[in-house]
């Protein structure tokens, strides 16, 4: 399979400066997260529920806890902590987005412009996207992983308080800072291993599923590059980025909110690999797909955010289609 450039439409050139690029993604990816926040926010509440190591450790309080669906774990927290608690965490997630989705979008459309390039009748093979779009993922993630780590412990904060725990942290500048205090710089990229693979394979699903598939329709049926194309294509890269991202997703969740030693080192968990061995061995293979329902929930109305606004956008200041 390969992805054709439009006809009419030249590919992105030089021309424009990476720099516009990556602001049009970061506004974008802005808009995406504000609107699906509340879903990845109970995805991370449901994927920590039963864990079986953090419940050894002492630490978790998890016995009391009522294994909930998604739309109660929403309404629980809602109930339990109030409506704006659905935002927690938004700001680190915002800030994740405009390094991730700015780094990855740009990253991708230079590997697939450039440095892979694509074939003398305009086509880019599908082996490329593929490797282009889990190089893009894994580089954009590696850069923004302090963030999401950030990220994922304030929206634990809330149960915290709930099971009448200390709160570990303030705010994002505090959270910052305990985290170096903690665990040095380094500190900052815990759980950066899982985090990379689960961007590789979301993106895998998210960048190259909406390019080939929308190259696709565009090469094979009669829907032009609208809004309609480009709501198609990434409501598909949604379902296939939550299928193939969940997994390492809740081992990247549990390894970033297991507490940690005096030297940073975590507690639960040696390493992704233990702590996806130890996740199937306590829970069962399933425990993987935690929070599948609110991931794909979140992942098909934030893709069909972001894609609307940032194929508009590039429309809007003349930078052609991606």
């Amino acid at each position: 399979m390969v992805l054709l450039a439009e006809e009419n439409e030249p590919p992105v050139t030089t021309k424009w400066p990476r720099v516009t690029k990556f602001i049009l993604s970061a506004c974008a990816a802005a808009v995406a997260e504000i609107v699906t926040f509340p879903l990845d926010l109970t995805k991370t509440r449901l994927q920590i529920q039963g864990e079986t190591a953090l419940c050894r450790h002492g630490d978790g309080g998890h016995k009391g806890t009522p294994y909930r669906g998604m739309l109660s774990t929403a309404a629980g927290i809602v109930r339990e902590e109030g409506l704006f608690r659905l935002w927690q965490g938004a700001t680190p997630a915002i800030y994740r987005h405009v390094v991730y989705s700015g780094v990855r979008m740009v990253s991708y459309e230079q590997l697939r412009e450039s440095m892979l390039g694509r074939n003398e009748d305009t086509t880019f093979p599908f082996w490329k996207s593929v490797l282009a779009g889990m190089l893009a993922g894994a580089i954009g993630q590696f850069f923004a992983s302090p963030t999401d780590l950030v990220k994922v412990q304030m929206q634990m904060e809330g149960r915290r308080r709930l099971e009448g725990k200390p709160p570990r942290i303030r705010g994002v500048y505090h959270a910052f800072v305990k985290i170096i205090s903690e665990g040095g710089i380094r500190g900052l990229w815990a759980g950066w291993v899982p985090n990379v693979q689960r961007a590789a394979l979301v993106n895998l699903g998210d960048l190259t599923t909406y390019d080939t598939m929308k190259h696709f329709l565009l090469r094979n049926t009669s829907v032009e590059d609208n809004y309609i194309c480009h709501g198609l294509s990434s409501i598909s890269s949604g379902l296939v980025a939550a299928i193939l991202g969940t997994p390492a997703d809740v081992v990247k969740t549990r390894i970033m909110n297991q507490p940690r030693d005096a030297h940073g080192r975590g507690l639960l968990y040696r390493s992704s690999t233990d702590c996806l061995i130890q996740s199937v061995k306590g829970e069962g293979f399933i425990s993987l797909y935690k929070g599948f329902i609110p991931t794909w929930m979140r992942m098909a109305p934030w893709s069909l955010t972001f894609w609307l606004t940032f194929e508009q956008i590039r429309r809007m200041i003349g930078v052609s289609s991606f």
